[in-house]
């Protein structure tokens, strides 16, 4: 026993055996469950179930059957799987909401846009909808080759003859192993007259054919917005397609949202929920009620807003924060050939023809072979009724039927079958309209195998067969588009409903960022202690600050040379005392160790400026600004840096200033901008200022000709030095003097060229800030100490200043 045993045992190492088994259980996912075929678009689960509702005779004329009788027919006969399974595939073929044209009538709670389950099989009833016979037509004709059912006591089909192009129609979704597949269904319509647009001309490109087939009819309507992802889609097999929900605003003083229909796919309630929840975590304000009123007639959910609440700012809000705006993806993978397959638009329709053409040449020889065997017969017949004496005589005089048979075949020169069916004709057959009858039924049976032959004479008679069907097809069946498709975005952009604001924006070391409205602060004069502009943590200093507007674009550049860029709008407000909001939210992927050392307002990307930019160790670069418009979510390179170098600063210029590059022991080196020549955006820059081996660059100015210099040193002094007194150098100089750096100055922190009705803001570490005008700060000569600008207290020092753009709107008196 044990010995047999042992003989029987099979040693794998695991890895092999697990690796086998995994991939026979992948391919038997994805070829047995989870893709539909080319062919007719279904999976095998659809098929048996629609087979099986075939051969139970329930057509769309018959009554209706219970659900349970129909699942115990798929899988005692077809489907050996989960009865549960088998119900919900029914269930989904009869839901309006899930299929554009469904391919099961059913009569009970099938399920609704609201994420409701389907009624217990028992009490639902189903039949083949009127459009299913497209798809089982001819298919006792030999259309289709057929494949023994899981038990080998029955016959199945391999794929059904699908005179309905049901793959490009209805669509398909599935998750395999390692794939999936996500089709979008289409207008009926269109899809008979894309086949026929490929079949009248095989060269036909994706272009011309979206001016057939528009685009995906989603069966819950909704508006998809701009062609692109349906381009793509249609010429690489995926793409992303952006649909939106259908609003309607009504009444007079009390505003309310009317939705009528939603995008594909998105659950109803789950969709009031997540607007209930974003109204109550104010998220979202403007609404004062919510109610669903849909009823059999139609959706309609009923946003009532709030007398003071701007109906578009609100609509764009849900648009963005919640399922009335999403997104399709499309993946066209399917079965062909046995392999998976992701397929373009046109490989869609070519497959499909393809397919026809072989289904309808079977039919027609199927036919054609039924045809000659009737017509066969009839002549036998016709020559027994033309001797009609002589047969009944021969009949009469033999013995058994076998002698008859021989008799006749010997003395009319007829077949087996024919003499077989004259001795089983019927004496009727003997009257005058019979034998008519007999000789019409041969004539016309003659002028059919004429035309069969006629059409498997080529294949263009055949594609025309096809063509005539779909054009039936489309007659009977053909319905109006549902989806509407615009090219671009309707109504009003969030950005239009946002003021355009002058705001202040500040960024501390440990990563968090806000905005604050410029008019917040009050201008102060000289020597003044300012307001309290952030409420920092004792580790957390500020470590810039600027003013921009909502509207214009704020470029960011990390220390580690990367680039982003965002609108003022997206910074979020924040109070004088508040933190603000972590920069990684706004920036995402920043490295360890990397922040954002400089930030630059710019209201339009051209080709007339450059940014200039300074690295710790003295090199410059400059770069055309348009270089920089297609800056990805995640940054782009802004330069390169050596691996232990860091951009220091980045400045916007026309490329026609002076340049200025100021170190932290006071060394300041002014040299014409035109001596740095344009370079690229991922490039390591020149030598700009030469360094003693303890100093280091802290900060980049871009001058004019004429102006102040504007020197601020971590201590709170400073002075204005006309730039003049600069003399110019060349690029790659150690530079002159700026201001004395002594223990009561320290070291240089910061350069700007600044005009006498300018004003400046300074941010200590501590989150002090103060607005002087430049008005109040003296002039005084390169090699001196300057004067007192700002009052520290103990331990604080400066860390940022910026230049204030002077604005009447938002200045304040004292």
């Amino acid at each position: 026993m044990d010995k047999d045993v042992s003989q029987r045992e099979l040693v794998r190492a695991i890895e092999s055996e697990m690796k086998r088994a995994f991939i026979d259980y992948s391919m038997s996912v994805i070829m047995s469950r989870a893709l539909p075929d080319v062919r007719d678009g279904l999976k095998p689960v659809h098929r048996r179930i629609l087979y099986a509702m075939h051969e139970m005779g329930l057509t769309h004329e018959k009554p209706y059957k219970k659900s349970a009788r129909i699942v115990g027919e798929t899988l005692g006969k077809y489907h050996p799987h989960g009865d549960q399974a088998v119900y919900d595939a029914l269930a989904r073929m009869a839901q309006d909401f899930s299929l554009r044209y469904p391919l099961v009538d059913g009569q009970g709670n099938f399920g609704s846009v609201d994420g409701d389950s389907p009624a217990a099989m028992r009490y639902t009833e189903a039949r083949m909808a009127k459009i299913t016979k497209l798809m089982l037509q001819d298919i006792e004709k030999d259309t289709v080759d057929w494949m023994d059912n899981f038990d080998g006591s029955l016959k199945e089909p391999e794929v059904l003859p699908a005179a309905l192009p049901n793959l490009l129609v209805n669509g398909s979704s599935g998750i395999a192993v390692g794939m999936a597949t996500n089709m979008a269904p289409h207008n009926l319509s269109e899809v008979v007259d894309g086949i026929i647009a490929v079949i009248d001309r095989e060269d036909i490109e994706v272009n011309e054919l979206m001016g057939i087939i528009k685009g995906p009819d989603f069966p819950t309507g909704g508006i998809i917005y701009g062609r692109e992802g349906i381009l793509n889609a249609y010429s690489t097999g995926r793409g992303l397609v952006r649909v939106r929900a259908r609003t309607e605003i009504e009444g007079e003083e009390r505003k309310r949202i009317i939705v009528t229909e939603l995008p594909y796919q998105v659950n109803k309630a789950n969709l009031l929920q997540n607007i209930a929840e974003l109204v109550k975590n104010k998220r979202i304000e403007g609404i004062s009620d919510l109610r669903d009123e849909s009823d059999r007639k139609g959706m309609r959910i009923v946003i009532e807003l709030k007398r003071d609440a701007i109906e578009d700012v609100v609509l764009n809000q849900l648009f963005e924060h919640t399922d009335l705006q999403s997104t399709f993806g499309i993946l066209n993978l399917a079965i062909v050939d046995g392999e998976p397959k992701v397929l373009t638009l046109k490989e869609l329709i070519q497959h499909y023809i393809r397919y026809r053409v072989e289904v309808i040449t079977r039919r027609t020889n199927f036919d054609l072979r039924k045809a000659e065997e009737k017509i066969h017969i009839l002549e036998g017949l016709m020559i027994a009724l033309k001797n009609i004496d002589e047969v009944i005589k021969i009949i009469r005089g033999s013995k058994e039927v076998e002698e008859a048979r021989n008799r006749l075949m010997e003395r009319f020169s007829l077949s087996e079958k024919q003499a077989k069916a004259i001795l089983e004709m019927r004496l009727q057959k003997l009257t005058g309209l019979e034998m008519e009858s007999v000789e019409k039924d041969y004539n016309d049976t003659k002028q059919l195998i004429e035309r069969l032959r006629e059409l498997l004479s080529s294949k263009q008679n055949i594609l025309d067969e096809i063509k005539g069907e779909l054009l039936e097809i489309k007659d009977k069946f053909g319905d109006e588009r549902r989806t509407e498709i615009v090219e671009g975005e309707i109504g009003i952009e969030l950005e239009d409903l946002i003021p355009v604001q002058d705001v202040v924006v500040t960024i501390t070391n440990s990563g968090y960022i806000k905005r604050i409205p410029v008019e917040t602060y009050k201008t102060q004069h000289r020597g003044g202690k300012g307001l309290v502009g952030m409420q920092t943590k004792e580790e957390d200093i500020v470590v810039d600050s600027f003013i921009t507007s909502t509207h214009d674009y704020i470029m960011f550049f990390t220390n580690h040379g990367k680039a982003y860029w965002l609108k003022g709008y997206r910074i979020p407000e924040g109070g004088r005392h508040s933190k603000g909001k972590a920069i990684i939210n706004l920036l995402p992927r920043l490295e360890e160790g990397e922040f954002v050392e400089t930030a630059i307002p710019i209201h339009e990307f051209d080709d007339e400026h450059y940014l200039v930019f300074v690295t710790k160790k003295g090199l410059i670069k400059k770069t055309m600004l348009s270089a920089y418009k297609n800056v990805r979510v995640n940054g782009i390179r802004a330069i390169k840096l050596d691996e232990d170098d860091e951009l220091i600063g980045t400045k916007l210029s026309d490329g026609k200033q002076n340049i200025i590059i100021a170190s932290a022991n006071g060394q300041a080196c002014r040299f014409s901008e035109k001596e740095v020549r344009p370079m690229g955006r991922i490039t390591r820059g020149v030598i700009g200022m030469r360094l003693d081996p303890d100093d280091k660059v802290v900060s980049l100015a871009v001058v004019g000709e004429e102006g102040d210099l504007l020197t601020i040193t971590e201590n709170g002094y400073g002075k204005r030095t006309s730039v003049s007194e600069y003399r110019k150098t060349h690029r790659g100089s150690k530079g002159v003097r700026t201001i004395i750096t002594n223990e009561r100055n320290g070291k240089v922190i910061f350069v700007k060229e600044v005009k006498d009705d300018d004003e400046i803001m300074l941010t200590s570490k501590d989150g002090m800030m103060i607005r002087v005008p430049v008005g109040d700060i003296r002039r005084q000569g390169r090699n001196t100490m300057g004067v007192r600008i700002m009052r520290l207290n103990e331990g604080d020092k400066i860390v940022s200043a910026a230049k204030v753009v002077k604005n009447n709107d938002y200045d304040e008196s004292e």
